[in-house]
């Protein structure tokens, strides 16, 4: 099976975006591409650097939006994997990720984790999703999407993969300030890729992380503004690289081949040595000794 990934920098217009997506996914369907996976919050600019009430207006479109990729991936005939920001009602907003089946809503995953740092304050604008980590059934397989800040936890990607996840999907936001040095870029990206490789050995199953790409400034100029990393990537069942992006733009392709999951468990039975018995320590935020 083909699958894809687009990693885009922001093109100053959701109309700009939206076009210039379409026509890459136009692209990478065209070539045999079953399944495509877009960035987080793909339509437009990565608005979290702040907090500013304004930029709730751009989750009024979500339905409209819905709708628009629903038809998107019907015209291609595609699995798409896409990255919006709804608003469920007033004052209740999520960071929300759809998954369209040719023309159809498969499902929707609601990030769980939310972060809240300097120019990512998230916490601002998204509430919490109330869907928990449930896979998504499709046409190409049963999908395991989170969102970004989920990468970082393996509680996450572990649920996922033990309710039947047959791939691990990231659409993600992550960057640099220009202020940091050049050593601590390079441990915050190895971090990255490291934490997300990890979670594709412990289950035993391929993942695809699709980030932006491109400085984006702060619209409130406090801080200069991030540099979104790039180095999107896709891995098989091992944590092999099988596609790996660099800084600029770019779209990504491979063959997967999920029979390989059965292979790689066979000889690393993860899933067969766990100790659930003893894991109670993990339903606690921290394990503080007993008494």
């Amino acid at each position: 099976m083909k699958v894809s990934l687009i990693q885009m920098s922001y093109r100053g217009s959701k109309e700009k975006m939206v076009a210039d997506t379409v026509a890459k996914i136009e692209v990478l369907a065209k070539s045999g591409s079953k399944l495509i996976v877009l960035q987080e919050l793909h339509q437009g600019e990565y608005f979290c650097q702040s907090e500013d009430t304004r930029f709730f207006e751009y989750a009024k479109s979500f339905r409209e939006d819905v709708e628009f990729w629903r038809e998107v991936s019907g015209r291609f005939n595609i699995v798409l994997v896409a990255s919006l920001f709804e608003e469920r009602a007033p004052g209740l907003y999520h960071n929300t990720a759809v998954v369209f089946d040719n023309a159809k809503v498969a499902g929707k995953y609601r990030k769980m984790h939310i972060p809240d740092d300097p120019g990512f304050y998230e916490k601002f604008y998204f509430t919490p999703g109330d869907l928990g980590f449930e896979p998504i059934n499709t046409s190409v397989g049963r999908l395991g999407v989170l969102v970004c800040w989920d990468q970082w936890f393996p509680e996450a990607a572990r649920i996922m993969a033990l309710k039947g996840a047959e791939i691990l999907i990231y659409p993600t936001a992550i960057g640099w300030f220009d202020s940091d040095s050049k050593d601590e870029k390079q441990r915050q990206l190895d971090a990255w890729i490291t934490i997300q490789r990890a979670h594709a050995i412990a289950n035993g199953i391929p993942l695809i992380s699709a980030n932006r790409c491109g400085f984006e400034a702060d619209s409130s100029g406090v801080l200069d503004g991030i540099r979104f990393w790039g180095n999107s990537f896709i891995v098989g069942a091992q944590g092999e690289f099988l596609a790996r992006a660099g800084e600029s733009e770019e779209s990504l392709t491979v063959e997967l081949d999920l029979d390989r999951t059965k292979e790689v468990r066979d000889i690393w039975p993860f899933f067969r040595d766990r100790r659930v018995d003893s894991y109670e320590c993990l339903e606690r935020v921290y394990c503080d000794e007993k008494d």
